[in-house]
């Protein structure tokens, strides 16, 4: 594994850390899968650049336009939350509730 390969796996593992152990605010929640998004990017852009294929040559960027969908929808949901709840905190939703 070269180094380069190696600094794209880890920036995911280590979004998929906080994701997993940082759970406290909906924004560091969305701060850590777009962290793991853009390095899944970075990634497949340099796997497409590297086998010089033309036809995954869109696909970084479709990736790169679900990613800025999803943290639109993300900051959508946080400030309908912020509004509603009066905080992001993830211990104060109650699930149960409409």
């Amino acid at each position: 594994m070269t180094p380069v390969h190696f600094s794209f796996s880890g920036a995911f593992v280590l979004g998929l850390v906080g994701l997993a152990f940082h759970r406290a605010h909906l924004l560091s929640a969305l701060l850590c899968l777009e962290g793991m998004m853009l390095s899944l990017f970075m990634g497949f852009s340099l796997w497409t650049l590297q086998t010089g294929v033309a036809n995954f040559s869109a696909a970084p960027m479709l990736l790169l336009a679900f990613s800025a969908c999803e943290a639109s929808a993300g900051l959508a949901l946080l400030v309908a939350t912020a509004r509603t709840h009066g905080t992001d905190r993830l211990q104060s939703l109650n699930l149960l509730q409409c």
